[in-house]
C-alpha cells in the first residue's frame, strides 16, 4: 500500500490556505469537507498510477493547489479533487450526487464533457473553438478548474514516452488554454502555461532565452521592487489620480518578440520591461509625459503618439522607451505607456474580441466585443468577492456548438438543422444525406439543432438534394450548395419528377395518368397553356414553388366535373386521410412510445396490426409501419427502416446462424468478438476451422430480440467494413423462432 501521508500533508495544506481567505468558515469545517473529497478521489483512484509512477491522485491534488491562486470556494475545490473519478474509474455522477452536493456533481458532469471535446486544427476556427470551450463550460468554475487541471498536466508532460502527443498536447494548450487563460485576464496561469509548451515545442529556444534571463537576474529583482516607487515619487505632486501597473515579459513573448524582430539576445528588447500608466483625461497623459521625459532620458525614436494619430483599429495611447529608470542598472531600457482609464478598457476589449481571423459568416463586431466585456467583468466580480461564487455564462446566444459522433466540434448560427451542420462539415455528405440521429436518435432533417448535440448523418449514394430543404435550411453555405446542385441538374429529370409526383394526385381523383404531350394540363383557370409552359408547370411543381393540390382542383374546375365547393371538399378529405396519424402507447419504435406513425394499407388490413412489423421513415419523415414481409420494403433504403414491435414482445428472440469465410489472419477470430461484444449480441455458439491453406470459415449462433431483426444486417455491415480486405463470402444459414 502507497503512503499517502506526503499527499495528506498537502491537502492539509489547502485546508489551512482555504481559511486564511474563508474567514466566516471554521478551520474545522473546511478541512472536513475538503478532506471528504480528497479521500473520496483517493479511494477511486486507489490502483492507478501517473506516467510518473506517482498515485494518481497527486494530479488532482496539485491542480488544486494551483487553483487555489483564485480563492475558489468549498465546491469548487471539492469538484477539482473529483474532476477526474467519472472519466477515469468505476464512479458515476450519481455517487458524487450521493456523497456531495448537487453543486459539485454539476461541476464534475461538465468537467468530464469538456475532457471528451476534440479540436480540428485549421487555423481558421481557433478562435470559434475558444468561444466554444467557454460556452460548453457553461459555469466560469469549470474553466478554472480546467485551466488548472490543464498546468499541471503539461508540468508532467515530460513523463510521456510519446514525442508527437507532447508536441500535439502543447499546440492545443498554445492555441486554446492559453488565449482563454489571457482573456480572462489570469495573467500567471497564462504565462505558466506558454512556458510549459515553449519548453516542449522549442526545448532549445526555451533554454537558450532562459538561460540569457538568469544572466539579467539582479536587474529583473530590482525592478520588481523599486520601479513603481520611482514613479510614484516624480508623480505625486502634479497628478492627483492615477494607476500604475508594471511587468516583466514573459519568456514566451520575449522568445516571439526576439523572432519577429531578428534579435539575438533579450538585452537587445527595448520593452523587456513595461510600465503603465493610467490616467482620467487627455491633458494629464500629455503632463505625465512631460514629468517622465524631463525625470530620465527618452530614446530617440521610440516616442510614439497614437492619441494623435490613432491605431487603424482606433488604439489610442503614449508610448515612450526611457533609460536610467533602473539606478544601478542604467542602460536597461523601460517602455511606458500613458493613457487614460477609457482608453485601456477599449484597447482590452478590442485585443481580446479581434486579435483572430474571423470567419465570413462570424459574429459581428459589437458582438465579439460585448462577449469579451462580459468575461472580463465576470472575472473583475472575483476580486469583489471573499471567494467564487457561481458565475454562469450566457453570452454566445447567437452561436449554437454541436458535435459529430466523434466528438469534433461543429460551430453553427443558433436555429440551424442537420442538413446546415451536413454542409458544414465539409465532406461529400451534403448531396447524399437521407436521414439523422442526434444523440443516437431519429431527428428530423428540418428540426432545430441545440447546444451540445451529437449529430450523424446517414447518407445514400443515390440521394439527391431536393428543393424542399431550401424552406428551412439557416446558413448561407447550405443554401448556396443545394441552389448550385439544382442548377446543374438536367430539366427533364426535373420535369419527370414533377410527373411523378402530379400523377399520384391524379389517381387520387380517378383522373386519367399525364401522357407524352400532357394534354390534361393543356388547358386551365380558362387560358390554354402551350407545351414549354406545361413542362415548366412540372418543373414548378418538383421544386415546390407550385403545390400539386392546387394544380389537380384547376384541371377540375376546367373539366368542370366537379363544382369550386366539391374540389375543395374532396381534396380535404383526401389530404386528411392522406395524414391521418396513429399514436399508441403499445408500439414501440426505435425504442421510443407515443411516436407518431402511419399504417401501410397495402400489406396491413384493416388496421389490425402483426405481430411482426418494422417501421420505415420516408423522405419527409413520415414513419410507416409494415408488416415485415411487405413486398415495398424490398425497394427501400435498408438505413431508413426503424426497429418495431408490440409492447411485450420484447423478450421474444430469434436465433440467427451466420458463416463468415476469411482470408486465414490469426487476429480476425478477436476482432470478430469486439464487434459482436461492443453490439450486445449473445453467442449461443461459435466454431472455427481452417478451409485449406488460405481461407478460414467462423460459423456463429446468435440470438437477437425478435423485434431487432434488423441487427443482423448491422453485424454484417460492420463485419464488412472491418474486414473488407480480408473478408470472401458471407452467407445466412437460417433464421429460427
Amino acid at each position: 500500500m502507497y503512503d499517502y501521508s506526503k499527499i495528506d500533508k498537502k491537502v492539509k495544506d489547502i485546508a489551512k490556505k482555504v481559511s486564511k481567505y474563508m474567514t466566516n468558515v471554521s478551520f474545522e469545517e473546511i478541512e472536513r469537507d475538503i478532506f471528504k473529497a480528497y479521500i473520496f478521489a483517493r479511494d477511486a483512484h486507489e490502483w492507478q498510477v501517473r506516467l510518473s509512477w506517482d498515485p494518481y491522485i497527486i494530479h488532482p491534488v496539485e491542480a488544486t493547489i494551483i487553483l487555489l491562486n483564485l480563492k475558489p470556494d468549498i465546491p469548487t475545490i471539492q469538484a477539482c479533487l473529483l474532476h477526474d473519478v467519472v472519466e477515469d474509474t468505476l464512479k458515476s455522477i450519481e455517487d458524487i450526487k450521493v456523497n456531495f452536493w448537487n453543486e459539485v456533481a454539476f461541476l464534475c458532469e461538465w468537467m468530464e464533457k469538456v475532457s471528451k471535446v476534440k479540436y480540428i486544427w485549421e487555423d481558421r476556427n481557433v478562435w470559434s473553438l475558444r468561444k466554444m470551450f467557454v460556452a460548453m463550460a457553461q459555469d466560469l468554475r469549470v474553466i478554472f478548474i480546467k485551466l488548472s487541471d490543464r498546468l499541471h498536466n503539461m508540468k508532467t508532460l515530460r513523463y510521456h514516452p510519446k514525442k508527437d502527443k507532447q508536441e500535439r498536447i502543447s499546440l492545443e494548450t498554445l492555441n486554446i488554454y492559453a488565449p482563454i487563460a489571457d482573456r480572462l485576464w489570469l495573467f500567471s496561469l497564462k504565462n505558466a502555461l506558454e512556458e510549459e509548451c515553449f519548453k516542449i515545442l522549442e526545448a532549445n529556444e526555451y533554454k537558450n532565452v532562459k538561460k540569457q534571463l538568469d544572466s539579467l537576474k539582479d536587474s529583473i529583482d530590482y525592478f520588481y521592487k523599486n520601479a513603481k516607487k520611482e514613479i510614484e515619487a516624480v508623480l505625486d505632486p502634479i497628478v492627483d489620480k492615477y494607476e500604475i501597473t508594471y511587468r516583466v515579459k514573459s519568456i514566451y513573448s520575449i522568445y516571439k518578440k526576439m523572432k519577429k524582430k531578428g534579435f539575438d539576445n533579450v538585452e537587445s528588447m527595448y520593452d523587456l520591461f513595461g510600465i503603465r500608466i493610467l490616467v482620467e483625461d487627455v491633458p494629464t497623459c500629455y503632463k505625465v509625459l512631460w514629468v517622465i521625459h524631463n525625470e530620465w532620458n527618452p530614446i530617440p525614436k521610440r516616442f510614439k503618439d497614437y492619441i494623435a494619430l490613432p491605431k487603424p483599429n482606433w488604439y489610442r495611447s503614449l508610448h515612450t522607451t526611457i533609460i536610467w529608470l533602473l539606478k544601478n542598472y542604467r542602460q536597461q531600457p523601460t517602455e511606458i505607456q500613458i493613457k487614460t482609464f477609457e482608453m485601456n478598457e477599449y484597447a482590452d476589449i478590442w485585443v481580446a474580441a479581434h486579435f483572430e481571423y474571423k470567419e465570413k459568416w462570424s459574429w459581428n463586431t459589437s458582438q465579439d466585443i460585448d462577449w469579451v466585456k462580459e468575461l472580463k467583468e465576470l472575472t473583475e466580480s472575483l476580486w469583489n468577492n471573499d471567494f467564487i461564487s457561481s458565475l454562469k455564462i450566457d453570452v454566445f446566444r447567437d452561436r449554437i456548438f454541436v458535435f459529430t459522433p466523434k466528438w469534433l466540434s461543429v460551430n453553427l448560427p443558433a436555429w440551424s438543422t442537420p442538413i446546415d451542420f451536413a454542409y458544414a462539415i465539409h465532406s461529400e455528405i451534403w448531396n447524399h444525406t437521407v436521414l439523422a440521429k442526434v444523440d443516437w436518435k431519429i431527428f428530423p432533417l428540418d428540426k432545430e439543432l441545440s447546444n451540445w448535440d451529437v449529430v450523424q448523418i446517414i447518407t445514400d449514394n443515390s440521394k439527391r438534394p431536393s428543393p424542399f430543404w431550401l424552406s428551412f435550411v439557416k446558413t448561407t453555405r447550405a443554401k448556396d450548395r443545394i441552389r448550385s446542385f439544382l442548377k446543374k441538374e438536367n430539366k427533364d429529370i426535373h420535369i419527370e419528377r414533377g410527373k411523378d409526383i402530379l400523377n399520384k394526385y391524379l389517381e387520387k381523383f380517378s383522373l386519367p395518368q399525364l401522357d407524352k404531350e400532357l394534354s390534361i394540363l393543356k388547358v386551365m383557370d380558362d387560358r390554354e397553356y402551350n407545351f414549354d409552359d406545361r413542362q415548366n408547370l412540372l418543373e414548378q411543381v418538383w421544386n415546390f414553388s407550385v403545390n400539386p393540390s392546387a394544380v389537380v382542383r384547376k384541371i377540375l374546375k376546367s373539366k368542370k366535373l366537379i363544382t369550386k365547393k366539391e374540389v375543395r371538399e374532396d381534396i380535404r378529405n383526401i389530404l386528411n386521410a392522406e395524414n391521418k396519424w396513429n399514436k399508441n402507447e403499445n408500439i414501440i419504435i426505435w425504442w421510443e412510445k407515443w411516436i407518431e406513425f402511419k399504417i401501410c394499407k397495402k400489406c396491413i388490413w384493416w388496421s389490425i396490426i402483426p405481430n411482426k412489423i418494422v417501421g420505415h421513415i420516408s423522405s419527409k419523415w413520415h414513419i410507416t409501419i409494415h408488416d415485415r414481409s411487405c413486398p415495398i420494403l424490398n425497394n427501400v433504403n435498408k438505413e431508413r427502416l426503424l426497429t418495431a414491435y408490440k409492447e411485450g414482445d420484447e423478450d421474444n428472440n430469434i436465433t440467427v446462424a451466420l458463416k463468415f469465410i476469411f482470408l486465414d489472419k490469426i487476429w480476425v477470430l478477436k476482432d470478430l468478438s469486439e464487434i459482436i461484444f461492443s453490439m450486445w449480441i449473445n453467442v449461443e455458439e461459435i466454431t472455427s476451422k481452417k478451409i485449406d491453406l488460405r481461407r478460414h470459415e467462423i460459423k456463429l449462433k446468435l440470438e437477437i430480440p425478435d423485434y431487432d431483426y434488423l441487427l443482423v444486417d448491422r453485424l454484417v455491415d460492420r463485419v464488412r467494413l472491418r474486414f473488407w480486405a480480408v473478408l470472401l463470402d458471407v452467407l445466412i444459414e437460417k433464421i429460427a423462432v
